[in-house]
């Protein structure tokens, strides 16, 4: 027993240091490339995840149908289309029309808008002290919007926001030794993104598209929060449409994430957007790309990366801060092991390689992460808290949307404030998530590109291109000295029952 314990201990301890060692070696290696690939020609191109294009559509299509019959059923007089009737079991006879609540959202849509195209317009100047901004007081007005629940008698929602600053606060303090590197990359993404004004103004249509979304759905949303139904019945439908307008807003999000990183991508691969070798029009070429072949692999994706990288980042926060409590840390790196392995069929640096080769959703995922697993990159990635930060600038985006609008609804009706106020902040989460999501493409593109080509980073940046280098070095050290530790206890415990059977 203790020799098979020293073997397999033995070829561990060689496995992961040859894997520190090598790591960097291969992302040298492939400098040696010439980079010169580009976006996949059309005619090299399919249709991808076609099933999962056919499902949106008929969603969208059903969904919308729906929303503007519920909302023309309380416009401007109860009961128009008679639907009443049909939910006779659950009826509280509480008379509302569409039209009292409508501006509510309108308010949510216009301070997402207004956050949103400030966050576009001032992209370069402001955008890293917001991101910052962000970091720091999201915690505090969390907290502060718990307080006033209370105040309100909103117990449920006064506990939810506790919970949801004190988990807050201890990721940001699990993590505070990794964003200085973290607003480094972003910094480096911001100004990447800047250089590339026609990205933004596409950024501006997408946000003026979902608003037209947002009209229609907030619609039928006044129509639900006005009708006769009861609380129960009400709170479901919120939530079944709230699932839609986030997964629509996810496929807007990730549909502009896939053009913005095919545009990043071949900046990189030029040397600049003014070069001579920059393919022209190719805007136009990775805007068809996305809404044509790719759309099926956007919609797919769309359903599930986000919830799965947030998960992953808080039990990678939890995990980092155990210690030596073992049974702990079993329980967490079983659910971390659960997690990574769905992080290699569902991850968001897919989308730079659909934009670039036009593969399935899948497909993608697994490339991108056994090209980050082969260089070593898969260290600087988990290391990064980019998009964590960002998500936390999203969410406070929304959460300002709708405080907005619970303060009015509050006003003129506290009993539907939880309501209101729930479904605006969704809305302002997803209009000010479209204007960030334009720096998160730029972060995903300079990683594939980093893991693919160093050479293309150095000869964008070089300061930026020694700064990424060392750190991968000092992670990829971590890593082996951690393996050494694991190895070391092991050993031990190996003599230590050796000893106790003898």
């Amino acid at each position: 027993m203790g020799d098979s314990g020293s073997v397999s201990s033995s070829s561990f301890d060689s496995v992961s240091v040859a894997t520190a060692d090598r790591a960097p070696n291969i992302v040298q290696g492939r400098m040696s490339g010439d980079g010169g690939q580009a976006l996949s020609d059309e005619s090299s191109r399919s249709w991808r995840d076609i099933f999962w294009c056919f499902v949106f559509m008929l969603h969208l299509i059903s969904v919308g149908f729906v929303l503007v019959v519920l909302g023309l059923n309380r416009f401007k007089k109860s009961n128009r289309l008679q639907i009443d009737k049909y939910t006779n079991t659950i009826m509280e006879n509480r008379v509302g029309l569409t039209e009292d609540y409508w501006p509510l959202y309108a308010l949510a849509g216009g301070v997402g808008s207004l956050l949103g195209w400030t966050w576009l317009f001032l992209l370069g100047s402001f955008a890293n002290h917001a991101m910052k901004i962000s970091v720091h007081i999201l915690t505090t007005y969390l907290a502060v919007i718990s307080v006033l629940c209370f105040w309100g008698q909103l117990f449920f929602w006064g506990v939810t926001f506790s919970i949801g600053a004190g988990l807050q606060f201890l990721y940001v303090i699990s993590v505070i030794d990794r964003l200085p590197f973290t607003l480094l990359v972003l910094q480096k993404a911001v100004k990447m993104v800047s250089g590339l004004p026609e990205v933004i103004r596409v950024a501006y249509v997408f946000m003026i598209v979902m608003l037209l979304c947002m009209g229609i759905w907030s619609f039928g949303v006044s129509g639900i929060v006005a009708s006769s139904m009861g609380d129960g019945g009400r709170w479901w439908l919120l939530v079944v449409f709230s699932i839609s307008l986030f997964w629509a807003g996810a496929v807007l999000c990730n549909t502009l994430h896939v053009i913005v990183s095919g545009m990043v991508f071949l900046v990189l691969i030029h040397g600049g957007r003014e070069s001579s070798s920059m393919p022209s029009k190719s805007l136009i070429k990775a805007s068809r790309y996305a809404v044509t072949t790719s759309f099926g692999s956007i919609c797919y994706g769309s359903l599930f990366t986000a919830a799965i990288r947030t998960l992953r980042w808080e039990i990678r926060g939890i995990r980092s801060k155990i210690g030596k409590n073992e049974c702990l840390l079993c329980c967490v790196d079983f659910l971390f092991h659960l997690v990574e392995t769905l992080v290699r069929f569902f991850n968001k640096y897919a989308y730079v390689q659909i934009a670039v080769y036009g593969k399935s959703f899948n497909r993608s995922a697994r490339d991108a992460w056994e090209l980050f697993q082969s260089t070593g990159v898969e260290t600087l990635v988990a290391y990064d808290c980019s998009g964590a930060v960002l998500l936390m600038s999203t969410v406070m985006g929304g959460l300002t949307a709708g405080t907005c609008s619970g303060i009015w609804t509050w006003i003129k009706w506290k009993d539907k404030v939880s309501m209101v106020a729930c479904t605006a902040t969704l809305m302002g989460m997803v209009l000010v998530g479209l204007a960030i999501v334009v720096v998160e493409s730029a972060v995903t593109s300079i990683y594939i590109c980093y893991a693919e080509n160093p050479l293309l980073i150095q000869k964008w940046d070089a300061e930026f291109f020694n700064q990424i280098s060392e750190m991968l070095h000092q992670r990829l050290q971590h890593r082996s000295a951690r393996a050494r530790e694991v190895l070391s206890d092991y050993r031990f415990d190996s003599r230590r029952e050796d000893l106790v059977q003898a």
